[in-house]
């Protein structure tokens, strides 16, 4: 987008001092809130450092575009194993000027040589592990890129000066805390057969420590400086290829980790696109979210729209759980059949979110009895009451450790932004000397068709990008904002997004209390995933009656929002408790 020299020379002689160093603000004390309520804009993520980063940024000048690229730094600081520059994500910006929301696709992609045989050997699945921890999992970063089309497109900051707090934060170093402990910890054993991540994060270090990451200062230095070209034409991307292609396993490991097929001109062909959000009309709300790749935005829209007949204000709470599992449900089917890169598969995005067919599925939903999974997708393209059309197609595992970050300025800019570098700890494998672990994004295709004789939109090609399920989502009223949201977990992530819209919208719930609020996923599967305080409460033995069956599992999901009040104030919310609660920052509270 143009500027006028005169706003570039405002922005300038405004944000030339800007970003002193990050310690200057140290006398905060570094604390998880939840909540944070006030004026000048609002940061909310997973990591205090992080959040306090991006406030000073606000606090500054900076807008809310430069306020997340400088938080995603951060994060790749201090949640290495969620984010940073050798993973990807999708950011969703809305423009209060133009009242508009636009997004960027900063998914990874598969190398030209991948086929759709990536993950077999002898025409049988390599194990997902095996996978998981080896050079084939690793797509092209597009972080860093992301990044820098996001400033040019609607930030005031060059890359330079939005990357300097990072740099400084990654050279003095962090608190090491309880859940950055567990995550090496939980890592151990692989980071142990891998000499350059032994060497960062082994022994885990203590908690109440200082970790320094002088290779991960070096590395934003050397972005400062030189610009992304230096990650996809210049030293940083050559160490990434050979990385991947010849991972730093100790010699003496008996793991199998795989080469992967990277090469320079897979590096060096790697866009941005700018794609228009996927959008649903619910209520009185405009409903924007990330289109494909990522399955967030049209799978979120469409159990919005499955919802929209049934007024879930007035349903008993069963029966708004009941609703929004079943819609779940559905939407997943069709989610699984239809969505992949629209590159590569013709993806119907318009038909799945039109009300048309969501009511061809809403019918199937009956208020007495939950239906049996896994279930057959519609057909969008030709929607029939009630119809299903061929084999169900069951949800994949994705990897759940990715992180969200919600950010609005003092002009009502907001970022919704989602960044990943897939399963905690991605690939396991840090490049060496640059201090950052690479992705294991390419796991998230299909390794084989997900059901015999069914067309599989998400089998891995060249240059193809996996589905994603991330799903950063901006809900405007009559073109303002009213909340934005994201979270991390994998497919979970829209049953989060999906289940703390719906409390908050619907059920009328703050936004703290629905965020915080026990948490349960239906992703067209026998069995509901749902937390240990879902399982305790009256309404999940009430919905067991209805023929719902859960299997308990620790946390789901880990969602930082913000919304707008009608005085003009911004709220930022956090997670209380779930990855050991988030971190939420008001420029100035009141």
């Amino acid at each position: 987008m143009l500027r006028s020299t005169v706003v570039v020379a405002s922005a300038a002689a405004l944000l030339g001092a800007l970003l002193a160093p990050a310690h200057a603000d140290s006398r905060t004390p570094t604390v998880r809130v939840p909540e944070a309520v006030g004026f000048g804009g609002v940061v909310s993520s997973v990591d205090p450092d992080a959040s306090r980063v991006g406030v000073d940024v606000l606090r500054r000048g900076g807008n809310a575009v430069d306020a997340a690229v400088a938080v995603a730094a951060a994060l790749g600081v201090t949640d290495p194993f969620s984010a940073g520059v050798g993973g990807g994500g999708f950011f969703v910006h809305y423009d209060a000027r133009r009242q508009e929301v636009s997004t960027l696709d900063g998914r990874e992609t598969a190398p030209a040589a991948a086929g759709a045989d990536l993950f077999l050997q002898d025409s049988q699945p390599i194990p997902f592990a095996e996978a998981v921890t080896s050079g084939l999992s690793v797509g092209v970063p597009g972080t860093p890129r992301t990044w820098q089309r996001a400033l040019d497109q609607w930030g005031t900051l060059s890359l330079d000066q939005a990357l300097k707090p990072a740099e400084e934060l990654a050279r003095r170093g962090f608190t090491v805390d309880a859940t950055f402990h567990r995550q090496v910890a939980e890592n151990a054993e692989r980071f142990a057969d891998i000499t350059s991540s032994r060497a960062l994060f082994l022994p885990p270090p203590a908690i109440g420590s200082t970790f320094r990451n002088p290779d991960l200062a070096d590395t934003y230095r050397q972005l400062r400086r030189d610009g992304v070209a230096a990650f996809y034409r210049g030293p940083i991307g050559r160490d990434v290829v050979a990385t991947v292609n010849h991972p730093p396993k100790d010699p003496a490991a008996t793991r199998t980790v795989r080469p992967g097929r990277l090469t320079a001109a897979d590096l060096g062909d790697y866009r941005v696109p700018r794609r228009e959000p996927s959008h649903a009309r619910y209520r009185d709300l405009d409903v924007y979210g990330m289109a494909p790749p990522s399955s967030g935005g049209t799978t979120v829209g469409e159990a919005l729209n499955i919802l929209e007949t049934t007024k879930l204000a007035n349903e008993s709470p069963t029966q708004y759980l009941h609703r929004f599992l079943e819609a779940s449900r559905l939407s997943f089917a069709d989610r699984n059949r239809w969505v992949g890169d629209p590159a590569f598969t013709d993806v119907p995005e318009r038909e799945l979110l039109s009300q048309e067919f969501a009511d061809s599925r809403a019918c199937l939903i009956s208020p007495t009895r939950a239906l049996t999974g896994p279930v057959s997708p519609g057909d969008p393209r030709d929607p029939k009451p009630c119809a299903t059309t061929g084999e169900e197609a069951v949800t994949p595992y994705e990897g759940t450790d990715t992180t969200h970050l919600t950010v609005a300025d003092r002009w009502g800019n907001v970022v919704a932004y989602t960044v990943t570098i897939e399963q905690e700890g991605g690939s396991g494998i840090v490049v060496p000397g640059r201090g950052f672990l690479l992705n294991n994004e390419l796991t998230d295709f299909s390794f084989t068709p997900v059901a015999p004789g069914v067309p599989d939109p998400n089998l891995p090609g060249p240059g193809k990008r996996p589905r994603s399920s991330m799903a950063p989502t901006i809900v405007l009223r009559h073109g303002e904002p009213v909340v934005a949201l994201g979270s991390p977990g994998g497919a979970t992530i829209i049953t989060t997004v999906l289940q703390v819209l719906t409390q908050r919208l619907d059920r009328g719930l703050p936004l703290l209390d629905a965020v915080a609020a026990p948490r349960a996923s239906q992703r067209n599967s026998a069995t509901t995933q749902a937390e240990d305080p879902f399982l305790g409460t009256p309404e999940a033995a009430a919905l067991r009656v209805l023929g719902h069956r859960f299997a308990a599992t620790a946390e789901i999901g880990a969602v930082t929002a913000v919304e707008r009040l009608p005085d003009g104030r911004w709220r930022a919310v956090a997670e209380p408790t779930r990855r050991g609660g988030g971190a939420a920052r008001v420029v100035w509270p009141g």
